[in-house]
């Protein structure tokens, strides 16, 4: 069955190293907006192109799901109504949709980004990841229960 993976997370979750293990076990098509932003030497933290990307990565993604092509959204949705709106296009294209949740305790995800930040990412700071994770919607089990459980993959 195509699906539609949404990683949800912060920054550090492991959602990148996931993302990159079910692209080639489901497959998948995987849309990395850092990853864009980066190659087209974009400042990861423009705001207004970030959102364009990411309109144009669920067009596409809507795209490849009518083509029975299953796609991996790698944008974070730390947003409930974000989460609400994929899911739910998703459904109408006849498409299982999964959430894949990430959660790490904020000393994990200071001292992943720290190392991550030494293999040539942008640095985040601890301030910068504590707004972040007061501004997250952290999605409760209700809203869990809206999506499809996860493929069983070999």
């Amino acid at each position: 069955m195509t699906r539609l993976i949404l990683m949800c997370g912060l920054p550090g979750t492991g959602k990148t190293t996931l993302a990159k293990q079910l692209e080639a076990a489901v497959p998948a098509v995987r849309l990395c907006p850092d990853d864009w932003l980066s190659d087209l030497d974009i400042d990861l933290f423009d705001l207004g192109k970030r959102a364009r990307l990411e309109e144009v990565f669920w067009r596409l993604a809507q795209d490849l799901l009518r083509l029975g092509q299953s796609v991996i959204l790698e944008s974070g949705f730390w947003s409930r109504v974000d989460r609400d709106e994929k899911r739910l296009g998703g459904q109408a294209l006849g498409a299982a949709v999964e959430l894949r949740y990430l959660h790490a305790p904020m000393a994990e995800l200071m001292r992943r980004v720290a190392d991550r930040t030494g293999r040539g990412t942008v640095p985040l700071t601890y301030e910068q990841m504590a707004f972040y994770e007061e501004i997250f919607q952290i999605p409760d089990p209700a809203e869990q229960a809206l999506f499809d459980a996860p493929a069983h993959l070999a």
